[in-house]
């Protein structure tokens, strides 16, 4: 239900849940900005008002060095106090602890903050997602919210309900793995060569793991929307919202979201595709596609 109030308390996250500003804005969901380097000049992670995602990726294609950093501690600490000061309580959703350590920084500003506002709660939920994937978990947390759930049980139901939410990707474009180590330069090579996608999913410590390599583009798309089919709540007749994300390849997301409208009749018309954003497209570079949906939990 979009455009319902907050209520008596607040649902936060990073901008790397790489959603629109329109849409945290519309689902009163609150987000700090991580930030990126762009050949030694530094940026804010803003989704895409400073630099379009456009740009950001042709200068990777350029050559351009990029670097990420996190939120820090302070950051936190000033971003929490503004809604405690208010007397509202906060529920805040980190990137996933297996590809960021932003969490330590969110909890170090969580112990600070009880001692100063012992009267509110604060809680700090590592997400074990990414991307959209993290996206799409806040986005159930306002859903769950406006139907009037507490803070308590929605902390409780996340903690529960988490690794049920599925990361599959898969890249057309292996040159920022290997430059990122995760692949290796030998591998990234022959794949290329012989047109290998490989196919990664996040897995239950929230950690980005390869898991199939599969040759060509349209063998790839079809090993992805396989893997909806094995995994996903009640099979075909999936109901829940879909989202997607890519880095600068927004045909490939389209031609995986046409093939699982078909395999899913209830999803047509409802899946919604997202840019990755800055910080996790400075190690993915362009031609990540992306897909998050809910299914069987993920225990590997």
């Amino acid at each position: 239900m979009k455009g319902k109030s907050m209520g008596e308390y607040v649902i936060s996250c990073c901008s790397t849940a790489d959603l629109t500003a329109d849409h945290f804005r519309e689902r009163n969901i609150e987000y700090l900005c991580f930030h990126y380097e762009l050949d030694g000049k530094r940026y804010i992670d803003d989704l895409g008002r400073t630099m379009s995602m456009s740009d950001f990726y042709q200068a990777m294609v350029d050559g351009a060095e990029t670097r990420t950093s996190q939120v820090n501690a302070e950051e936190y600490e000033a971003h929490f106090r503004k809604y405690l000061e208010q007397g509202k309580d906060v529920i805040h959703l980190t990137l996933s602890s297996g590809i960021s350590g932003t969490i330590n920084s969110a909890l170090v500003a969580k112990a600070n903050l009880e001692e100063e506002f012992p009267e509110r709660k604060l809680y700090v939920v590592d997400s074990l997602a990414a991307s959209s994937g993290f996206g799409l978990l806040a986005d159930k947390m306002a859903d769950l919210r406006d139907q009037g759930m507490s803070i308590d049980d929605l902390f409780h139901w996340i903690e529960t309900n988490k690794r049920r939410l599925n990361h599959w990707f898969f890249s057309t474009d292996l040159t920022f793995y290997i430059k990122g180590g995760r692949v290796s330069k030998t591998a990234g090579v022959v794949g290329g060569i012989l047109g290998i996608c490989p196919l990664l999913n996040v897995d239950n410590e929230g950690r980005l793991i390869p898991r199939m390599k599969v040759k060509g583009k349209k063998k790839v798309y079809h090993a992805m929307v396989s893997k909806m089919e094995e995994l996903a709540d009640n099979g075909f007749d999936y109901a829940d919202k879909v989202y997607m994300s890519h880095s600068a390849c927004i045909e490939d997301a389209q031609k995986v979201a046409s093939l699982i409208e078909e395999k899913f009749p209830n999803t047509k018309g409802k899946i919604e595709i997202n840019d990755i954003g800055t910080t996790i497209g400075s190690h993915t570079g362009p031609g990540t596609v992306a897909l998050f949906f809910w299914g069987k939990e993920r225990v590997d």
